[in-house]
């Protein structure tokens, strides 16, 4: 079963890291989301079945949405898709939208799990990164969240932040316990081009210091273990039972249908995307002729995706699923793969070959090792 993603392009302010589309400007909330409900209608076909497994509200911040708006959306979908009660529908939001009165609305709503944006708990992680809520908010959230029901929740933290040590980054973690998440993901902080933390980087106001990332990576790994959360994939773990479904539906190789500006889309054999301007989107949607964009996958090019993504994964690749592919892709796989085999890189059994828990910091690295790329 497939999956419908809806970019909400709406933030406060811009973090320092971010380089995903947002607009700062909320003037045109009624209108995205009107246009949003129009590009479903139009597009209600793209995913060749109508039910859904999933529905995640990500961005930019979906969270300043109202509830109503939310429901709203949902219930527009309904007329053009199916999904039970046992369908994921998931909202990405920042501690400083999540008050009381805001999560018992929410409660009312169809949504039934909460991606939270913490990053941090310590103050002065959140200045840097120039986050919209405080420390204290993102402590409150997750009392309140669970007061009003959403059991079913996860939340970001970022590792190697400027100046953040061994043991600031395991308190952080130790807090996730406290707090009895169920799943987390975690991500070392990037330096993205044409970001504010870039051109601190390039001005040599702070460091961003990859050892740092990796000695943290090891403590988070470690943590997880310990504490009994699967790190099912490069960066999200999880206690028994809690794996996200939307995203584990995308490292699937799953059809899904991005709706809203920049949204992407994928269909098993081409990507589509919407144009990253608010304004231009909300022109081109009622458009006769509208389209998103597209690039017609090579076999090659879905091949090395599909090493990409199960790579990520604690599972990796199935030998079984790797047979139904050209076999100059196989060889091409296997040739590569076992140089890293021998250099102890990769592990391989009957069934599987993965990426080993001390290696995977370099799960992206090592899985590019094993694309096809086409002489010239």
């Amino acid at each position: 079963m497939a999956g419908i993603y809806l970019h909400i392009p709406f933030c406060r302010q811009a973090c320092v890291y971010c380089d995903f589309h947002f607009s700062t400007l909320h003037t045109d909330k009624d209108t995205m989301v009107q246009a949003l409900i129009k590009e479903a209608a139009r597009r209600r076909d793209y995913l060749g079945t109508r039910e859904l497994k999933s529905i995640y509200f990500g961005g930019g911040t979906p969270s300043l949405l109202d509830p109503a708006q939310i429901q709203a959306i949902l219930d527009a979908l309904r007329k053009d898709f199916e999904w039970t009660a046992s369908a994921e529908i998931c909202l990405e939001a920042n501690p400083d939208d999540l008050n009381e009165d805001y999560i018992k609305a929410l409660a009312q709503t169809e949504v039934n799990r909460l991606s939270i944006g913490l990053q941090s708990f310590k103050e002065e992680d959140l200045r840097l990164m120039n986050r919209a809520h405080s420390a204290e908010e993102s402590r409150k959230c997750l009392e309140l969240a669970r007061q009003y029901g959403f059991d079913n929740l996860t939340v970001d933290l970022i590792y190697g932040i400027p100046n953040q040590t061994d043991e600031d980054w395991l308190w952080q973690l130790e807090q996730i316990k406290a707090y009895k998440v169920p799943h987390f993901s975690s991500y070392a902080l990037t330096v993205e081009p044409k970001t504010v933390l870039a051109h601190w980087v390039k001005q040599g106001k702070v460091e961003v210091d990859e050892s740092a990332a990796a000695r943290h990576f090891k403590i988070l790994q470690d943590f997880a273990q310990a504490e009994g959360y699967e790190q099912y994939e490069l960066s999200n773990f999880c206690r028994p039972g809690h794996q996200a479904v939307h995203n584990s539906s995308y490292w699937q190789g799953a059809s899904y249908l991005g709706l809203g500006p920049s949204a992407h889309s994928y269909n098993g054999r081409a990507r589509h995307w919407n144009v990253a301007n608010n304004k231009l989107y909300l022109k081109a949607i009622h458009t006769e002729d509208w389209k998103p964009e597209e690039e017609v996958l090579s076999i090659e090019d879905r091949f090395n995706e599909f090493v990409m993504i199960r790579m990520r994964l604690k599972a990796g690749i199935s030998i079984k699923e790797l047979a139904n592919w050209p076999e100059y892709l196989q060889d091409h796989f296997w040739k590569e793969a076992n140089k890293l085999i021998e250099g102890g890189r990769l592990q391989k059994t009957e069934e599987r070959i993965f990426i080993p828990g001390e290696q995977r910091f370099f799960s992206d690295g090592l899985a590019s090792d094993l694309f096809y790329l086409k002489e010239d």
